[in-house]
């Protein structure tokens, strides 16, 4: 424990602490306007009530303090600290990446929308953020209905004779190929930003003054084309809600039931509901604290930064971290717990989505609990398989050959211990060998911790013969063993419908598979994970592919040796990046003349349509 003693000693300042266990680690890193008062109130006589503290404090053995100027100095400190850390009690979002947005630069020629994940004060446009890449991609195909904005990048699209299919379809004006003029395509690059900020009063105002413009003008066939546009708009926002007034605003609400605290962040804009997100994460200490720490961490990141953040409870740091917001953003942010009023019930349903994102983790977890308990029964294996690995391999005729990893952990993706494993030993198409490799490379130095309850390969008795053996050799122990084959093509000749045969499971030891119902939970399970090891092993197998067809490209042009090819794949990043380069950029490659610039473009495009220029 901590000597009362020095608590008195500490300084009356804002600053950060450290506390820290019994080996020196840091278990938790936190803020205070002061920090004598803050930190006396973890160790203060009523802690013994305050149960969420407990375990915390119990484990601390020593203080660090680290005095600043001000309270927004002790902010980025924390923030800077946390992340350097990582503190096991401090709240963590590492793992969630889904943070889209739609990007446009107004300072390009024609102005296009792209999906992006990380947001910086680049000059450009932002508009989101949106729950998945899915949600954004669906965003842009209704937005390209109403404003048909280019798909692609002009030096893709200026190569081509004629303009794309998103053309035919009228979802792409064509500004390309010269279809329409800078001044109409700007027109429609403004009514996009106005629709997706939910300025949808003022861009009908702007449609319908434009179009009486052109009727009075005797236009009439540009009349028209706002006047759909009117009424298209009109039918797409009579689909959405709009809760309220005003501009862009994030909305938190939380609720908690144990250690667990769920938040719920609603994202508004243009008073328009345009989505969510929630969150679950594990907080021993107090509420108003939790709401702070994830607010500045979530805020941390590259992100929206809304006009306003409401917030369910007051967390004493409001006008610093607004101040903070503000700094990041260049404009204005500010936040504040609503008593009463339209934003208090906007809150209120923030806290109801956090209630019920909790209810459905936990009725998720006792649904996944019974299924790996079915499949324990079903499969005779000797516990509950709460970490499941598969392994896949994908090639073609022996070449590109690679292996694949996944790892399940109660019944869900654990994308952070997914591998993949490129193949080295083996030449020719040999699959039992390929396994028998990843196998090998695996379990050949593991500590027991590391291992899964249960090892799933993608094949019949060939595969699990091959990993059987492995185990054995390297005396791994306590590890389950199946392989589960894919469902077989029967067909009668006299019959004119295809039937297909029951996925089968294969258990060591035993010539017939395990027969399990088919689309029962166990089995979909089992199917669900092969599937995803195959579609990891096979997008990686293309990825060799595609460098390898342009590794092969760029080695048949006179100049480029294994140094430069290196050079130009560094600097570009990729296989796709590298093709859509323009001259300029490739002879902006120091070791690129202007003239192995040409031959590397008219190389990489002899296939397009349209063929390479003569």
């Amino acid at each position: 424990m901590i000597d009362k003693a020095r608590l008195s000693t500490l300084p009356d300042a804002p600053g950060v602490y450290l506390m820290k266990g019994e080996r020196g680690e840091i278990l938790y890193v936190g803020k205070a306007k002061s920090l004598r008062k803050r930190v006396r109130s973890y160790f203060g006589k009523h802690v013994e009530s305050r149960w969420q503290i407990q375990f915390l404090v119990a484990r601390v053995r020593d203080l660090d303090v680290i005095v600043t100027d001000t309270e927004k100095e002790a902010l980025i400190l924390e923030n800077t600290l946390i992340k350097q850390h990582r503190p096991r009690y401090n709240i963590d979002l590492r793992d969630d990446k889904t943070y889209f947005s739609l990007r446009m630069d107004m300072r390009e020629e024609f102005p296009r929308l792209t999906i992006i994940r990380k947001v910086t004060r680049d000059g450009a446009q932002y508009f989101g953020p949106y729950s998945s890449a899915s949600a954004a991609r669906e965003a842009l195909k209704q937005l390209y209905k109403l404003f048909p904005l280019r798909h692609y990048p002009l030096e893709t699209c200026r190569r081509r004779k004629r303009p794309c299919l998103f053309y035919q379809l009228r979802q792409c004006s064509a500004p390309c190929h010269g279809l329409i003029s800078a001044e109409e395509y700007q027109a429609l690059v403004e009514g996009a930003a106005l629709f997706l900020r939910g300025k949808n009063r003022d861009l009908a105002k702007v449609f319908r003054e434009r179009m009486a413009s052109a009727a009075a003008r005797e236009q009439y066939e540009e009349a028209a084309r706002y006047r759909d546009l009117l009424r298209a708009i009109e039918v797409t926002v009579e689909k959405q809600k709009v809760v309220t007034e005003g501009g862009d605003t994030d909305v938190l609400g939380f609720c908690r039931e144990g250690n667990d605290l769920s938040l719920s962040l609603l994202f508004m804009r243009g008073g328009r509901l345009i989505g969510s997100k929630n969150f679950v994460v594990n907080w021993e200490l107090d509420d108003a604290e939790g709401v702070s720490s994830f607010l500045n961490e979530y805020y941390g990141r590259e992100v929206v930064i809304p006009d306003e953040v409401l917030i369910p409870v007051p967390i004493g740091d409001e006008e610093v971290l607004g101040e903070l917001l503000s700094e990041k953003r260049g404009k204005r942010t500010t936040l504040f717990s609503p008593s009463r009023g339209t934003k208090a019930e906007l809150v209120r349903l923030a806290v109801k989505n956090a209630e019920n994102s909790l209810r459905e983790r936990r009725d998720r977890e006792a649904g996944a609990e019974t299924l790996l308990g079915e499949l324990k029964e079903r499969l005779h294996l000797r516990a509950i398989p709460r970490r499941i690995e598969c392994y896949d391999i994908s090639t073609i005729q022996g070449r590109f050959a690679v292996g694949s990893r996944v790892c399940f952990r109660d019944a869900k993706p654990d994308k952070a211990n997914y591998r993949r494993y490129r193949i080295r030993t083996v030449a020719g198409a040999d699959d039992f060998a390929m396994m028998r490799e990843v196998l090998s490379r695996r379990f050949a130095q593991v500590a027991e911790e590391d291992l899964p309850d249960l090892i799933i390969v993608d094949g019949g008795p060939g595969q699990l013969n091959i990993l059987t053996a492995v185990l054995r050799e390297l005396k791994v122990e306590g590890v389950d063993a199946v392989s589960l084959a894919k469902s077989r093509v029967e067909r009668n000749m006299a019959d004119e419908h295809v039937a297909r045969s029951d996925e089968r499971v294969f258990l060591p030891e035993r010539k017939n598979p395990v027969v399990l119902r088919q689309n029962s939970p166990p089995l979909l399970l089992l199917a669900q994970i092969r599937d995803e090891a195959h579609r990891f092993a096979i997008t990686y197998h293309q990825t060799l592919r595609g460098k390898g067809a342009v590794t092969s490209v760029l080695d048949a042009i006179p100049g480029i040796g294994v140094k430069r090819r290196r050079e130009l794949l560094r600097r570009f990043g990729s296989v796709r990046r590298l093709r859509e380069a323009s001259r300029e950029e490739l002879a902006a490659t120091p070791s690129i003349s202007p003239a192995l610039a040409e031959a590397i473009w008219t190389a990489l495009h002899e296939n397009d349509e349209g063929g390479a220029p003569s």
